[in-house]
This record gives C-alpha cells, sequence and structure tokens, in this order.
C-alpha cells in the first residue's frame, strides 16, 4: 500500500456536527370571518322576534280601531297608556298600605308564589317516587289524587281561611294544594317507566335506596319532574292572581280587583300584560333549570 494512502486510511474522520434542531412553526388556525358569524346570528334573531312583533303590532292596530270610539267599553291602546304612564315609569313608588308600584305588587305575589311552590316541589316529587315505586301505595293516593286535583283552586280557599285564620298562610295554601299535583302525577310516570334493566343493575351492585335514587331515578325521571314543575308554575301565578283578589292586601291579584272597584280599566289592562310576562319568565326559568339538571346528571 502506498504510504500516502496509509497516512489517509489511519488519519481519524471528524465527526459530524450536530445540526441545529429545527424550529416548530405554528400555523395560525383559520378563524372564519366575523362578519359572516354575526349575520347569521342577526338572521336568526330576526326569525324569532320579527314574527311575533308583526303579530302583535297587528293586535294592537285591530284593537285601536275597534276601541277608538268615544262609546266603547274598552279603551284604545292609546288611552291606555295615556292614562297608566304613571304607573309604567314609576314601578318603586311607595304612598303606603296598598298604594305601592308595579314592583312591589309583584315583588309580593312572587314571595307567596315563591314559598308555595317550593313546597309543592318537594312534597310532589317524594310522593311521586313513592307511587311511582309501590304498586300499593299507587292504588291506596291515586284515586284520592286524581279527585283532589279536580278542585278548583278558589274552592280551597274558605278552607283554608277557616284553618290558618290568617290570609297569608291560607294564600301559600291554596298555591301548594293547586300546583302539586301535576309535580306528583308526572314524577310518577317518569319512576313507572324507568327500564327495568336500570332496576336490576342497581340490585345486582346493591345499591342503598339513595344510591338509587341519585344515580338511578333522579336521572331517568328528570324530564317528566320538570314538565311537571313547568305546568305546577304556572298554576301557581294563576291560583295566586285569584286568591289575592278575595284575600286582600299588597299583590298583583288584589290590584287587579282594587282597579275594578275603582273602575281603572286601563290599569287592569297593563295588569294584565305584567301577569302574562311574569308567568312567560317563570316558565322559561324552570325550562332553562331542567335543561341544566338533566345535562349534570347524564354526565
Amino acid at each position: 500500500m502506498p504510504q500516502s494512502a496509509q497516512i489517509l486510511s489511519e488519519a481519524p474522520v471528524p465527526a459530524a456536527k450536530p445540526k441545529p434542531a429545527g424550529r416548530v412553526l405554528s400555523l395560525p388556525v383559520a378563524r372564519p370571518p366575523l362578519g359572516p358569524v354575526l349575520s347569521r346570528l342577526a338572521v336568526e334573531a330576526a326569525a324569532r322576534v320579527i314574527p311575533p312583533l308583526i303579530v302583535l303590532a297587528l293586535l294592537l292596530l285591530a284593537w285601536q280601531l275597534l276601541c277608538a270610539s268615544p262609546s266603547s267599553n274598552l279603551p284604545s291602546p292609546l288611552k291606555v297608556l295615556d292614562d297608566t304612564w304613571d304607573f309604567i315609569i314609576d314601578p318603586f313608588y311607595d304612598n303606603g298600605g296598598v298604594d305601592k308600584g308595579a314592583f312591589w305588587q309583584i315583588a309580593t305575589s312572587l314571595s307567596r308564589v315563591a314559598v308555595g311552590f317550593a313546597l309543592a316541589s318537594v312534597v310532589g316529587v317524594a310522593l311521586g317516587v313513592l307511587i311511582g315505586q309501590s304498586v300499593w301505595a299507587m292504588r291506596g293516593l291515586d284515586p284520592i289524587f286524581q279527585v283532589l286535583r279536580t278542585i278548583p283552586p278558589l274552592a280551597w280557599l274558605p278552607i283554608s281561611l277557616a284553618g290558618f285564620q290568617q290570609a297569608e298562610p291560607s294564600a301559600i295554601f291554596v298555591i301548594f294544594i293547586t300546583s302539586i299535583w301535576p309535580i306528583v302525577i308526572n314524577t310518577a310516570v317518569g319512576v313507572r317507566n324507568i327500564p327495568q334493566d336500570y332496576r336490576n343493575v342497581a340490585s345486582v351492585l346493591r345499591l342503598s335506596p339513595w344510591e338509587v335514587f341519585t344515580k338511578i331515578t333522579l336521572p331517568a325521571t328528570v324530564p317528566y319532574i320538570f314538565t311537571g314543575l313547568r305546568i305546577g308554575i304556572g298554576l301557581s301565578w294563576l291560583a295566586i292572581i285569584a286568591a289575592e283578589m278575595l284575600i286582600g292586601g299588597v299583590g298583583i291579584g288584589f290590584f287587579i280587583w282594587d282597579a275594578w272597584n275603582s273602575s281603572r280599566i286601563s290599569d287592569i289592562i297593563v295588569a294584565l300584560v305584567y301577569v302574562g310576562l311574569v308567568g312567560f319568565v317563570l316558565d322559561r326559568l324552570i325550562g332553562f333549570a331542567g335543561a341544566l339538571v338533566a345535562r349534570g346528571t347524564s354526565a
């Protein structure tokens, strides 16, 4: 081997220099333009809002045309607005006694509804679970409940006044006894419709009664329970308006009756609008709560 070739073969091979680590480039996430998103939301909102507004405008126009005559027994919308403008723009006034603004009238009625409906919810769900799980309880209680639920709300008021001797607990009792029946019936139906496989699993796992209620009964019956609650809250609001007309004091129901006795028809119309709006909000609140509970129990 030539000497030059031997020298080259014995020369150390230089180590390869490490390549610099390449930087990871993050590509920007393509986001949809804000304009089309806002346009789509605006179109969806308009599709929900515009039709009711059109119908409301047509109804107000028909009302105005029919009641614009001086000989009409009912005031026109413009007349109602003119008569009750001070009452509408100042709902927080308080002149003492029953002379209070719309806020205090509605708040008093809602406080009674809150107590009576809360009691009806607790007792109604408990009775519904009992009737749904026990055949003997269903046979003994269901016929009695079916009879009691057909009694009109105001028919309970004399009995409650005789028993409690006070207007406030009597009104709460009327709310309770009126709103409890749909809660009981819907809860019982939900419990009876629980699949038998769920019950078999609970038996195999030897779950306690509380675990059966929280892990099986409640999640399976949430839609039924809140259907009863939505019906119950509507009946509660109807019952308190009717009861307050007779028990007197502060409350939107007595405000309507007092306005009738004073021939303030415009005040009655405005109060009815408030009653309808509050009832709508209550129904939506119970529905929203039901959606949240159903989502939580299914997670």
